[in-house]
């Protein structure tokens, strides 16, 4: 069983509402720091900010819809970059792969890593609940191919849904660590964080972070 402490230190602690404020994200790094996670995301327009030693930032990019061109990406990751993020959670346009064309799918991805090459870290969010199994195991190969530190199963946003156990494993399978899973949206208690750990998920996007790390000190796992 994960410890709580483990837990919190793979979540990335999330605010992407587009009513947020200043406040609102200076509120969002008291809380990742009270709690020990590993990071904040906040949205490109919130940046800079200023964060305590050893808390990192995430940023998202073709955000929510990935219906941007792959210029546009690459520009809003490196001005991202250049504005202090650590991470960059990139979109990809869902429609490519529908359409057959993974290949330029793995282009746009590329794009973007040119854009933001290491040390920055390129996570891409596929919209899992959108693809089909098949889809699911074309996004994540795109992804290793065009050089992306983790495979991300969504924005939160779309109406298909979130993250599920089942699309989670598949991602972990298929890039059989040759990347990180991020397992994002619609995580909510520690029961749903732990299962997605469990499934191969080597990070955690939650906005409910407070509530989640609290179901583990009810059951005494400090």
């Amino acid at each position: 069983m994960v410890s709580r402490t483990e837990l919190a230190h793979l979540v990335d602690h999330t605010l992407l509402k587009p009513e947020a404020t200043p406040a609102d994200v200076d509120a969002l790094i008291a809380e990742a720091a009270r709690l020990g996670t590993f990071s904040v995301c906040i949205s490109p327009s919130m940046l800079p900010v200023t964060v305590p030693e050893g808390l990192k930032v995430a940023t998202v990019c073709g955000f929510p819809s990935g219906k941007h061109t792959a210029a546009a990406k690459a520009y809003e990751a490196a001005d991202s970059v250049a504005r202090g993020a650590d991470e960059v959670d990139m979109v990809i346009d869902v429609g490519l792969l529908k359409a057959g064309r993974p290949e330029d799918v793995q282009a746009e991805i590329a794009a973007v890593r040119a854009a933001v090459p290491a040390p920055a870290i390129l996570k891409v969010i596929i919209e899992s609940a959108s693809l089909t199994d098949e889809e699911i195991v074309q996004a994540c190969e795109a992804s290793v191919a065009a050089g992306a530190d983790f495979v991300k199963t969504s924005t939160g946003f779309s109406p298909a849904g979130g993250a599920t156990v089942h699309a989670v494993r598949l991602m972990s399978e298929t890039v059989a660590g040759r990347a990180g899973v991020k397992a994002s949206g619609g995580i909510r208690t520690w029961e749903d964080a732990v299962a997605m750990v469990e499934a191969g998920a080597t990070r955690l996007g939650v906005s409910a972070t407070g509530a989640i790390l609290s179901g583990a000190v009810a059951e005494g796992d400090y």
